[in-house]
């Protein structure tokens, strides 16, 4: 009777660079830990490809959000977990996380966050954008001058040839800061153009100072436009108006009590 042939042993450093030359880092740095550990706890060898699988996939997925925040423009820090909803009570915190579901960018629907300065409808807006590149979603964030600015560098350029600009292509358009100042008529006419293009392709959300009564004065005087613009956002629109008190005054007497 023939002597039975041994199974060749596993070549660690072969292993781990044909894991490396397919691109697959996080799996080739595991790979000696997960398998010791297999060997001890005599796992099998399906559940060590998934424990490789899994940690690969989650470092991706951590690189994949970590650089569409950053693409994003979106200020730093601010997510619904460190959201203060004790100090803005009045918040539906339920209608925000139900938006924090995304559902509302599939549909492309639009969320209006209205209301005086310091009360976190822009910390609300990036909230839900992180919670929407979490998701997957592609979202670009502008304040409203730095929209300006680039869309009357493209004003003369038709749409149909700025689809790859952030500010048509993202999934989730973030214009903060509507109503500060008046809009000269090209820029009213231009936010008018971004508007109509978007609709029902993309979500988009507005932070305002400004109730929608006032748009008005903002839009260079022209009524006739802002009905239309109107007639476009507030068409399934999430209008959220925020009346509490300004979260920097907060800060300030904080720091001059102390």
């Amino acid at each position: 009777m023939s002597a039975k042939t041994p199974e060749p042993k596993l070549d660690l450093d072969r292993t781990r660079d044909a894991l490396l030359r397919l691109g697959l880092e996080q799996a080739a740095g595991r790979i000696a830990e997960v398998l010791s550990r297999a060997v001890k706890e005599e796992i099998a060898p399906h559940r060590v490809l998934d424990d490789l699988l899994s940690a690969e996939i989650a470092q991706r997925e951590e690189r994949r959000i970590r650089t569409s925040l950053r693409l994003s423009a979106m200020p730093p820090g601010l997510s619904l977990s460190n959201f203060d909803w004790s100090f803005q009570p009045d918040i539906d915190r339920r209608r925000v996380e139900t938006l924090a579901t995304c559902s509302w960018i599939r549909e492309h629907e639009t969320v209006l966050l209205q209301g005086p300065p310091g009360v976190g409808k822009t910390h609300l807006a990036v909230a839900l954008g992180v919670r929407a590149v979490e998701c997957g979603f592609s979202v670009g964030f502008y304040h409203l001058d730095d929209l300006m600015h680039e869309l009357k560098r493209d004003a003369e350029v038709a749409p149909t040839r700025l689809k790859g600009k952030k500010y048509l292509r993202s999934a989730m358009l973030i214009i903060d800061e509507v109503g500060f100042r008046a809009l000269t008529r090209l820029e009213a006419s231009l936010f008018f153009r971004l508007v109509s293009v978007r609709y029902q392709r993309s979500a988009t959300v507005i932070t305002t100072n400004k109730a929608v009564k006032e748009w008005p004065e903002v839009f260079a005087g022209d009524e006739v436009m802002v009905t239309a613009l109107l007639d476009r956002l507030l068409h399934r629109c999430h209008v959220f108006n925020i009346k509490g008190r300004s979260y920097r005054l907060r800060d300030l007497e904080r720091a001059s009590s102390g």
